[in-house]
């Protein structure tokens, strides 16, 4: 079976045998990760690439031991043999969205602030390498809420590889068109239903970001919406004007789930079809998830810090093609906060 192409009918999704491998990029790569995404995110993501060629021509490749690593406007690619992921600046979406961020340095670690119009204030604190280990939100009279931690625990180990958890896949006692919904043949309460939903099966413990992002298993415990109602032109990731109000559904299910919480996390993920080389289509993908984020909170309200992106290129395909395929063009969307507190199931 090929990475992506869909396991059989109620089952969840298969593993991708390069996501599941437990050798990889040790710590000079992973440095090297945050590092690059950190400072091309702040400098370079401003730079005008609005094209993917713009993107490949500001490529800068060079090789660290077995890995390669790719720098581009606003992310940093890692390739080692047989895995490639991609990271961004975590701060760059806020400033995108036109808040005023400042940055101080604490100790090994950098804090940055963005004050919004209402006097709540979006804290988000990573390590020297450019890595998440906080995001909170205060409001006007101090109070806080804890919306990621991205702290690591439960190993000692600090080599990268060991943010993927493998688990055993759990057999399914829900139809699959529950598990994985089609917005374009969704309801809105569907939708809200499964952006709400329980883990289809038990969390051993808590997770960070960073598992939870590279990790299929752990993924495949919640439920998603397949957002096809929203697809993008071949080597694009802009949202075509015609299709951003098919995002409003979505918003609406999220804001209903945020007044239950306020500390609800969803990843969007970015997908793209088999055609053109992995790596363009890694980029691709979570320039997408990052375009969906933002007119989620620019158009709908959704409150930024709630969302975090992530692209996966061609490894999840909808349709099992190698053609061009608009409806593997597209993002998902998921509840993570149980992976994260280690709840439900």
């Amino acid at each position: 079976m090929r990475p992506g192409q869909p396991s059989a009918p109620g089952q969840p999704p298969a593993v991708d045998p390069r996501q599941g491998r437990r050798g990889g990029i040790g710590l000079g790569g992973a440095a090297a990760i945050g590092a690059g995404a950190a400072i091309l995110g702040g400098i370079m993501a401003t730079q005008g690439a609005d094209r993917l060629e713009d993107v490949r021509g500001r490529r800068e490749e060079r090789r660290e031991g077995d890995v390669t690593i790719i720098r581009e406007p606003g992310r940093t690619i890692i390739r080692d043999d047989d895995r490639t992921i991609i990271r961004r600046d975590e701060t760059q979406r806020f400033r995108d969205l036109g808040l005023e961020g400042r940055t101080e340095r604490r100790g090994g670690e950098n804090r940055t602030v963005f004050e919004r119009a209402d006097g709540s204030r979006i804290v988000t604190v990573t390590d020297a390498d450019g890595r998440l280990i906080r995001r909170t939100r205060l409001d006007r009279d101090g109070r806080e809420v804890i919306i990621i931690d991205n702290t690591r625990r439960d190993r000692p180990s600090d080599r990268f590889s060991d943010e993927v958890v493998v688990l055993e896949r759990p057999a399914l006692r829900i139809p699959r068109d529950r598990y994985i919904v089609d917005a374009e043949q969704a309801d809105q309460q569907l939708i809200y239903e499964t952006m709400v939903a329980p883990p289809v099966a038990p969390i051993p413990r808590r997770y960070t970001l960073d598992e939870v992002r590279y990790s299929p298993d752990l993924r495949a415990r919640m439920r998603s919406v397949d957002v096809d109602s929203v697809t993008f032109e071949s080597a694009s990731w802009i949202v075509p004007a015609g299709q951003v109000q098919r995002l409003s559904v979505i918003a609406e299910s999220i804001r209903r789930a945020l007044q239950r919480s306020p500390n609800e996390v969803f990843l969007v993920e970015g997908h793209t079809d088999a055609v053109g080389p992995d790596i363009d289509n890694l980029s691709l993908s979570d320039r997408r998830a990052q375009s969906v984020a933002e007119i989620l909170t620019k158009d709908f309200g959704v409150p930024p810090e709630n969302l975090t992106t992530q692209g996966y290129g061609e490894q999840y395909l909808k349709v099992p093609t190698q053609e061009a395929e608009r409806q593997n063009r597209r993002v998902t969307l998921r509840r993570i906060t149980p992976l994260l507190a280690g709840q439900g199931g």
